[in-house]
């Protein structure tokens, strides 16, 4: 831990911080609450992007997305706390870390991606969402880029032990 001035060093130095350091079970506990949401997240995200890449072309992508979305949703319950207790706990060293900086790019890009493909490409999915027609363009490169960037996003979360 670097605790410095400012906000992050008064992070690093509350209540939360202290503990999240110093109970041997708290940061450990939380962190395997942080890999559970990143499994739901993931998988969820995967089976729509494998949809829109052309698997289970059986499988309507308005059905699919009905069923994986909410899951997807529920996963942020579970990411968010638990990933900004564990920045609580090494703010300074985490905002510093270019690892970690990728990361925070990459969901802020993976939420981008989302947020285009369902604001432009799933409003017309009733035009190509059957089994005799493959997703359009746009629709596989957002699964793609989507299954590429949460890879990327899930390889910094593990680098930071490293870096």
């Amino acid at each position: 831990m670097s605790e410095g001035g400012g906000a992050l060093g008064a992070l690093e130095a509350s209540g939360l911080g202290q503990a999240m350091r110093q109970w041997m079970w708290l940061y450990p506990a939380v962190e395997t609450v942080h890999i559970v949401g990143i499994g739901l997240l993931f998988g969820s995200i995967a089976i729509l992007d494998l949809r829109l890449l052309g698997f289970s072309w059986n499988i309507s992508v308005k059905r699919l997305a009905v069923h994986v979305l909410p899951w997807t949703a529920a996963s942020f319950l579970l990411i968010v706390p638990s990933g900004l207790m564990m920045f609580t706990a090494h703010a300074t060293d985490f905002i510093s870390s270019p690892v970690f900086v990728t990361k925070i790019c990459l969901i802020l890009t993976g939420g981008l991606n989302a947020a285009l493909f369902h604001a432009v490409v799933f409003p017309r999915a009733e035009a190509w969402d059957s089994g005799e027609m493959r997703p359009p363009p746009a629709a596989r490169l957002a699964g793609a880029l989507s299954l590429a960037i949460w890879i990327a996003v899930i390889a910094c979360g593990r680098l930071l032990a490293y870096f």
